[in-house]
């Protein structure tokens, strides 16, 4: 019986998640990836469209809790059980304005149907967060996985399954060896697909390792906004990741000194004692983000699909993105 061929263009966790679900479904799979390391190795790894949802973004809230749920599902089979490294979220405010902003975010996700849990103690649930710090609600069901740990063992899955790999491509003409196509290669994607409305945004994210002597590390994934911004801190084994800022700047990765002040500044106004850890790496990576904030998963014609724009959202949309993807493959394969 004859195996249909998919080229998959990127080894990020999206690139990667699309491999494996295509493996999985017979086909023959090869990535093209090169050895820069992108989003999915700079990324804070959280699962949580509750604690990233936001008024007018009902759509991304959608596939975000249809995807969660392929996360409790199946999507972690055959994965290391310690590339999840907080089950739970908890969303917090700072000053009475932010707490406003929690409460609408509160109520929009009621409307929706998809009530949170309010907390006037937060404390309670997290001891280490600064003294005036109240305010909150919790998101139970979300997950945080570490990103590195997560993206090679899905690599490592993929080559289990027989897929291979190859270099990256200039043009989609370096694969019509290939029954179709997937462009998944993030903020380069149109570069083989000229029209693709993806931007780069800049986002810096700093890693925080625990010392002996410091004071024990958070349990849940805490979301806070800070005189309306906003800064997350996830766990992982040795320490905290701490992210992101956002802003356009072109292609620039290095991380900047006002930025990774900012976010020194807000996760110490959060959780004091962080002050006491190592700062152990800066780095700055590239959200490929669209103009409504949506991915783009979709065909593009007989022998090409997309599957890139997903922003602050690709770990988060991975199962879901992967899916939306075999479902198309099984639509039918062009002569």
């Amino acid at each position: 019986m004859h195996r249909h061929s998919l080229a998959v263009i990127g080894g990020g966790v999206i690139g990667l998640s699309v491999a494996r679900r295509a493996a999985l479904d017979g086909w023959t799979v090869r990535v093209h990836r090169d050895d820069v390391r992108g989003a999915s190795w700079v990324g804070g790894g959280m699962i949580a469209p509750l604690g990233e949802g936001w008024p007018g973004e009902e759509r991304l809230l959608q596939i975000g809790l249809a995807s969660l749920a392929m996360w409790h599902d199946d999507f972690l089979d055959g994965l290391p059980s310690d590339v999840v490294t907080a089950r739970q979220s908890l969303v917090v405010a700072v000053d009475r304005a932010d707490a406003a902003d929690l409460a609408t975010i509160g109520e929009w996700l009621a409307a929706q149907g998809h009530p949170v849990s309010a907390t006037r103690s937060a404390r309670d649930l997290e001891p280490l967060l600064a003294q005036g710090i109240r305010h909150g609600f919790v998101a139970d069901t979300e997950l945080a996985v570490d990103n590195r740990a997560l993206v090679t063992a899905l690599a490592e899955q993929c080559e289990g399954l027989g897929v291979t790999w190859a270099g990256p491509v200039q043009s989609l003409d370096e694969v019509r060896d290939a029954d179709v196509a997937v462009i998944a290669n993030g903020v380069d994607a149109p570069s083989l697909w000229p029209g693709l409305p993806i931007r780069p945004v800049k986002g810096e994210v700093l890693r925080l390792r625990w010392r002996r002597g410091c004071m024990p590390l958070p349990q849940r994934v805490i979301r806070a906004r800070v005189h309306g911004r906003q800064v997350y801190l996830v766990p992982r084994a040795d320490g905290v990741v701490v992210g992101a800022t956002q802003y356009e700047h072109g292609r620039d990765t290095a991380p900047a000194v006002a930025g990774v002040r900012e976010l020194l500044d807000d996760a110490c106004e959060v959780m004091p004692a962080l002050g006491e850890y190592e700062l152990a790496e800066c780095a700055a990576g590239l959200r490929p983000m669209t103009p409504d904030n949506l991915p783009l998963v979709a065909r593009l014609d007989d022998r090409t699909l997309v599957a890139a724009g997903h922003g602050r959202s690709g770990f988060l949309l991975a199962p879901w993105t992967a899916a939306t993807i075999a479902a198309e493959l099984k639509v039918g394969v062009p002569a």
